[in-house]
């Protein structure tokens, strides 16, 4: 229902009552006099969401121009989105609250500013209403969304979506990282107990243990069964992430004059730094096997390991989707959206134009992560053997499924021609590493090997940041530089292997003078 000016005035009465002991109201004789009386303000607003007519009224004004101003102001609300029912339900709501409560009615402007930010418009819009409202409005992609999504399920609401958004301070948001960082600790000392409770739980010698034994052993599973599971902590650059998040969203806030200040740009945070990339060395596997403890979030099989995993995974039907990240360095969702059309077998070249992500749990092509993502990276001839092979292998289960089979022109697919879920992939990867026996990394991590594989095949963080597709050589170089040293160091000895020693007994060692 378009709005039009609805009824409205100012009227008087007083509080004088007749001989009956009623109110005379308007019917006072003494209300022509000037200080005898009060105004009183009656305007129609908008009716309830069911439909029920409702009036505006308020008195106690000393004067009637104190009274006009308001009405005016309110029928200054009233002519605010004439052809927007909801927003004129809104107002209504708005001033039949004010009418209860006798607050001050707001300026028409920032009504307004509220009604096109699509928040409460009596000015208690929480932290958590803002967010909301906030990421509903994003047009990033999907991915970036789902991330923004994320930090305001886990992290920003449950800890600060009750504060009201005007009232936000960087108090409040310092509470926010001083609240997870107190999570950490649990998490520490939670996953540190269970790792004890599980070694409790460990047969101490081989066969079936007696009679007490069994028994204990029974109470020790008992208790690990009611134990928290293990969980990842909320790492440094993990706070960051939460802390640009919010930091956007209260930039939406002031671009929609909501607030004045954006507290999140004021709050001290430890480096976010990407942690380093570090080989599996023989020392930090046998500690990650006698600790469960990774040295680094980024962790990259030695060319030695790499082979192994691809030796065992041969016979797989994804192997040259595992080749193809291990030696070029796609990212997951690129060797999964990667199309036939794009790989050139002659040229010895692939072009990344497509990637599958997840939303949610549903996968969902979009174009490359970033801009510099898109590119062209040449194939070396054992990855084009690779992609041939599968080639043929996916004819052969295309003939199998006939009918069956649906042409998404993929490289990568399901055994009917369908996508591949990201995460499946994931799932399957790991499966196939902890089969051979090989310390832990994550799919993405595979994708950090092919810079081991291209440093020791001669190239130096240049041709690392072109193959990998990164933003920035300081990117490449944050990430890889400990990493690129230790495969220097294997080179050094390597080289220094090479040349044949004739070394001298202690004995025969010409003494010095």
């Amino acid at each position: 229902m378009a709005a039009s000016r609805r009824a409205g005035g100012i009227s008087k009465r007083c509080e004088c009552r007749g001989p009956d002991g009623k109110r005379l109201g308007a019917a006072c004789p003494q209300l022509s006099k000037r200080a005898h009386g009060r105004h009183r303000v009656s305007q129609e607003i908008p009716p309830t969401a069911e439909g029920t007519r409702r009036q505006f009224q308020r008195t106690g004004y000393d004067t009637a121009k104190d009274a006009q101003n308001d009405l005016s102001r309110i029928q200054a609300l009233l002519d605010l989105a004439p052809d927007d029912e909801d927003a004129q339900r809104r107002i209504g709501d708005l001033l039949a609250q004010l009418m209860t409560t006798r607050g001050p009615i707001p300026e028409p402007t920032e009504v307004s500013r509220r009604i096109g930010a699509g928040v409460p418009l009596n000015g208690s819009t929480t932290v958590g209403e803002w967010l909301d409202t906030w990421v509903a409005k994003k047009k990033t992609r999907k991915k970036t969304t789902g991330g923004y999504e994320s930090h305001i399920r886990v992290h920003l609401k449950p800890r600060i979506g009750h504060h009201r958004l005007d009232r936000f301070n960087v108090g409040h948001a310092q509470d926010l990282f001083d609240s997870i960082d107190d999570d950490n600790d649990v998490i520490l000392a939670e996953n540190h107990a269970r790792r004890e409770q599980i070694a409790r739980c460990s047969r101490g010698k081989p066969g079936a243990p007696k009679a007490a034994e069994r028994e204990q052993l029974a109470a020790e599973r008992a208790k690990l069964a009611e134990m928290p599971p293990f969980r990842k902590l909320t790492g440094p650059a993990t706070k960051q992430r939460i802390r640009s998040t919010l930091r956007a969203a209260l930039n939406g806030a002031i671009s929609a004059q909501l607030i004045t200040f954006n507290a999140a740009s004021h709050v001290e945070l430890a480096s976010g730094k990407r942690p380093k990339a570090v080989l599996w060395a023989d020392r930090h596997v046998a500690h990650w096997q006698k600790t469960g403890e990774k040295p680094s979030g980024v962790m990259v099989w030695t060319p030695a390991q790499i082979g192994q995993f691809l030796d065992a995974a041969e016979g797989h039907r994804l192997y040259a989707y595992f080749h193809l990240i291990a030696f070029r360095g796609l990212r997951r969702g690129e060797g999964v959206g990667q199309d036939w059309v794009n790989v050139d077998f002659e040229g010895q070249e692939l072009t990344v134009a497509k990637e599958i992500i997840v939303d949610g749990w549903t996968p969902v092509e979009s174009d490359p992560k970033t801009d510099g993502s898109a590119g062209t990276i040449g194939l070396d001839r054992a990855t084009v053997q690779a992609l041939r092979e599968h080639q043929a292998r996916q004819a052969a289960e295309r003939e199998v499924a006939g009918e069956k089979w649906v042409e998404t022109g993929k490289v990568f697919t399901t055994e009917l021609g369908q996508w591949l879920h990201p995460d499946v992939v994931s799932k399957e990867f790991r499966r196939l590493y902890e089969m051979v026996g090989l310390p832990p990394i994550n799919l993405r991590d595979l994708r950090h090997c092919a810079a081991t594989l291209i440093h020791a095949g001669g190239g130096d963080l240049h041709a690392i940041k072109e193959t990998l597709r990164q933003s920035s050589i300081k990117l490449a170089g944050d990430t890889y530089t400990s990493l690129l040293k230790e495969v220097d160091l294997e080179i050094a000895e390597n080289a220094a292997a090479v040349v044949p020693r004739a070394r001298k007994s202690d004995e025969s060692a010409v003494s010095p003078a």
